[in-house]
C-alpha cells in the first residue's frame, strides 16, 4: 500500500514535470538563460556568445519561434536579450509582439550573436550564455534540464555554482518509479489529488482545436479530416487521435503563439502523452474519473520512462510518450496493470529504433506513427497478446524492458546522434 508521503512525492515530481510551454522547449530554454544574463547584467547586451551541446543545437536549428514567423535560434536569442523575463520560465517570450520582432531583426543583422557548438561536454543539454556590455560580462549556464541554472558568473565573480549535477539527476529527491508504482498511483490515489492533470487536457486540446482550423506547419492534422483524404481514416476514434494529436504538434513545430502542456521537458511528448488518451475517453463516454486516472498513468509512465534517458537522447521523444498513451489507453479499454505491461512491451518491440533529427514541423508525422503504434499496441494488450523475451531487446521484466530501450538510446546510437547533426549542420541553403 502506497503512503501518504509517497503520493506526495509523486505529485510533487508531475507538478515539476508537467508544465505549460509556449514553443518548442530547446530554443525557449535559450532564450530563458539570455533573459537571465540580461537581468544580470543590467541592460540588453551588446554581444552574445552561446555555447550549446549537441542535442540542444539539433532541435532548435528548424523550429519556428512563437509569435515571429521566424525559425531557428537567432530570433530566440534577440528576443531573449530584448523582451525576455525569466519568471515566465518556459514561456520566457510570451509577451512578444511584432514591433519586438522587428528590433530582434535589426539585433540579428547588427551581428551581435555568435552560435558554436560546445564540443567539450557529455551534457545532452547544455547551453551556456556569455553576454557583455558596458565593461561588464554575464555567464549563465542551464544544464541537465530546461530550466536549471547550474552556473552564473558575473565580472569573474561567481554567483551560483551546481555544476556538479549530472545530467537526469537535478532532482536527487525524486522518487525512483517502476511501471508497478506508477500504475499503482495512477489508478489509487485520491481523486482530487490528481485532479489537477486535467490542466493538460484543456491547453493540449485548445492547440489542437486551433490547428485543426488553420494550416499550421504541415498541417497533417487537418488533412486527416480534409476531403478527399479523409476517406483513408474515415471519421472513428483513431482518426480523430491521429488528427488531434498531429494537429497540435503542428501548431506547436510552427511557432504558433499557444501554449501546450509539456512532459519532461517537451511539448510534443506532452502532446502525445495527453490528446490519444483524451480523444479515446470522448469518444467512448469514458468518466471524468476514468479519463483523470489514465491521463496521469500516461503522463507519469513518460516521467518514468525518462528517469533513465534524461531529458534528451538520440531517440526521438515520441517513442516516450506514445508509449505513456499506449498505457492510457490500455486502461481506458479496461485493461489491467499486466495489460499495460503489455503493451509497454509492445510498443518497445515496435518504434525503438526512431532517431531524433531535430524539432521541427516534420514532428507531426513522427508523432502520427507514434500515436498509431499505440493504438497498436493497446488493442494487442487488450487481448493478451504481448511481444515475448524471446524477441529482440525484449526481457520478462517490464522494467528491464525499459532499461534495455535507454541503453538503446543512450549508448548504441550515440554514432548515430553525431552523424544527424553533421548532416544537419553540413547542408547549404
Amino acid at each position: 500500500m502506497m503512503t501518504q508521503e509517497e503520493r506526495a512525492q509523486i505529485i510533487d515530481l508531475v507538478k515539476k514535470e508537467v508544465v505549460p510551454a509556449i514553443g518548442c522547449t530547446e530554443p525557449m530554454a535559450v532564450a530563458l538563460a539570455v533573459a537571465k544574463s540580461k537581468e544580470i547584467l543590467g541592460q540588453v547586451p551588446e554581444k552574445i556568445s552561446v555555447l550549446l551541446s549537441a542535442n540542444v543545437l539539433k532541435n532548435a536549428m528548424g523550429v519556428g519561434i512563437p509569435g515571429t514567423n521566424m525559425i531557428g535560434l537567432p530570433i530566440a536569442i534577440a528576443l531573449g536579450a530584448l523582451i525576455g523575463k525569466s519568471e515566465y520560465q518556459l514561456e520566457v517570450l510570451k509577451d512578444t509582439n511584432p514591433e519586438d520582432v522587428e528590433v530582434g531583426r535589426k539585433y540579428i543583422d547588427e551581428q551581435r550573436i555568435d552560435i558554436k557548438r560546445k564540443k567539450d561536454t557529455e551534457e545532452k543539454l547544455y547551453i551556456e550564455i556569455i553576454s557583455s556590455g558596458a565593461n561588464h560580462t554575464v555567464t549563465v549556464v542551464i544544464s541537465g534540464n530546461h530550466t536549471h541554472y547550474s552556473f552564473i558568473e558575473k565580472d569573474g565573480e561567481v554567483i551560483l555554482d551546481d555544476t556538479q549535477k549530472k545530467q537526469g539527476t537535478e532532482d536527487d529527491t525524486a522518487p525512483k518509479l517502476s511501471l508497478r508504482k506508477v500504475f499503482d498511483f495512477a489508478t489509487t490515489a485520491p481523486l482530487d489529488e490528481i485532479r489537477f492533470i486535467m490542466e493538460a487536457a484543456e491547453l493540449n486540446k485548445n492547440a489542437a482545436e486551433l490547428s485543426l482550423k488553420n494550416n499550421y506547419g504541415h498541417s497533417l492534422g487537418r488533412s486527416i479530416f480534409m476531403e478527399p483524404k479523409s476517406h483513408f481514416f474515415g471519421n472513428g476514434v483513431y482518426a480523430k487521435i491521429l488528427a488531434y494529436t498531429s494537429a497540435a504538434c503542428d501548431a506547436r513545430m510552427a511557432g504558433v503563439k499557444v501554449p501546450v502542456m509539456s512532459n519532461s521537458g517537451s511539448g510534443n511528448q506532452g502532446i502525445a502523452a495527453t490528446l490519444p488518451v483524451w480523444v479515446f475517453a470522448k469518444e467512448r463516454l469514458k468518466s471524468e474519473e476514468e479519463l483523470i486516472r489514465a491521463l496521469m498513468l500516461s503522463h507519469l509512465t513518460v516521467i518514468y520512462i525518462k528517469q533513465s534517458f534524461g531529458r534528451l537522447s538520440p531517440l526521438c521523444g515520441c517513442v516516450v510518450a506514445a508509449t505513456g498513451s499506449s498505457c492510457g489507453l490500455t486502461y481506458l479499454m479496461g485493461g489491467t496493470y499486466d495489460e499495460v505491461a503489455y503493451a509497454v512491451k509492445n510498443m518497445i518491440a515496435n518504434i525503438s529504433g526512431m532517431v531524433c533529427d531535430g524539432a521541427k514541423p516534420s514532428c507531426s508525422l513522427k508523432i502520427a506513427t507514434g500515436i498509431s503504434t499505440a493504438v497498436l499496441s493497446s488493442m494487442l494488450a487488450i487481448e493478451d497478446e504481448t511481444v515475448t523475451s524471446v524477441e529482440g531487446i525484449i526481457d520478462d521484466d517490464v522494467d528491464q524492458c525499459v532499461q534495455n530501450l535507454a541503453n538503446l538510446g543512450l549508448k548504441g546510437m550515440a554514432a548515430t546522434d553525431d552523424y544527424v547533426l553533421d548532416v544537419m549542420t553540413s547542408k547549404k541553403h
